[in-house]
């Protein structure tokens, strides 16, 4: 998660380079809907520079992504809702909501990954392994890139969940605020 203040190339391979230095593993993949701040040369050569793969949905199936999607809801829209925000300020406070809420979810909310699955009849049997964190499964995989792990880990600091998640409440509660005071006459961009 990482939030841009326009489309532009600028924008987005700044954002994606934020990422890319947050992750405690390599990048080998990217996988975007059909948007025009994904859609372009621009990002396809960034790509074949840095030995991604680069894959897009098929033109009117939004369902092709729907991993992503489920995640934006999960991730973003249940946080701070569907609104489109405006100005410098919205941007910075979005940053520290998203600075929190990836610490909250890869250090402290555990996940279950589904095994297989199987049909017996009418009924639908799935299996899953346990809950982990995703820290935990990086850092069971072998994966980790050791400073990225090493940042994560500061960040996530002496927090514990109940505390990171009041801290993270606070700032959601804080871009409300903001939205409260913008005019009403300005269009959302």
């Amino acid at each position: 998660m990482e939030p841009v203040a326009n489309k532009g190339q600028a924008a987005v391979f700044g954002a994606l380079e934020r990422i890319r230095q947050r992750l405690p593993f390599a990048l080998l993949g990217i996988d975007s809907d059909n948007g025009s701040e994904f859609i372009n040369a621009h990002l396809l050569r960034y790509c074949e520079r840095g030995g991604i793969t680069f894959t897009r949905c098929r033109a009117y199936h939004k369902n092709d992504q729907v991993h992503v999607e489920q995640k934006n809801y999960t991730q973003v829209r249940q946080v701070v809702g569907y609104e489109r925000l405006q100005g410098e300020e919205a941007l910075e406070q979005l940053m520290r909501i998203y600075g929190l809420l990836r610490l909250y979810t890869i250090g402290w909310l555990p996940a279950m990954k589904l095994l297989s699955k199987e049909r017996e009849g009418g009924t639908v049997r799935k299996r899953y392994d346990e809950p982990r964190t995703p820290l935990r499964r990086v850092l069971q995989a072998g994966i980790e890139r050791t400073e990225a792990r090493i940042q994560f880990e500061l960040g996530l600091g002496g927090w514990g969940p109940l505390g990171l998640k009041k801290a993270l409440d606070a700032e959601v509660e804080k871009l409300w605020r903001l939205r409260a005071q913008a005019p009403a006459s300005a269009a959302a961009l």
